[in-house]
């Protein structure tokens, strides 16, 4: 497996490190893999690899956990925060590029009859 830092899905930290970076225990890690919430890629020997991608992801779920929602409600709220933010930047761009459009010189109108 090729080494590449920059790739935010690429699989560097172990459950160990992942779980020092969020401030989590190991079995939080765990669980999350378990329930299919976060699926870690498996190394040669079968352990856990966790991405900066994943990581971000566990870490909101954890402060959906922290507000006291089960792991069904954080899965569904991030979700649809997701789907929100998608829908605001489709939404920036389309106006971006109805500005554009409206800003861009008209062509003449051709000759009538």
């Amino acid at each position: 497996m090729a080494v590449d830092l920059d790739n935010p899905d690429f699989p560097a930290y172990t459950t160990g490190r992942a779980a020092e970076l969020l401030g989590v225990r190991q079995a939080f890690l765990r669980s999350l893999d378990t329930a299919g919430a976060v699926v870690p890629q498996r190394s040669v020997g079968g352990r856990r690899r966790y991405s900066r991608r994943q990581l971000a992801f566990a870490a909101r779920i954890r402060e959906q956990f922290d507000q006291g929602h089960t792991l069904a409600a954080a899965l569904r709220i991030l979700a649809l925060e997701d789907d929100l933010a998608a829908e605001r930047a489709l939404t920036a761009s389309l106006l971006a590029r109805l500005s554009a459009r409206n800003a861009s010189p008209q062509r003449p109108a051709g000759r009538q009859r």
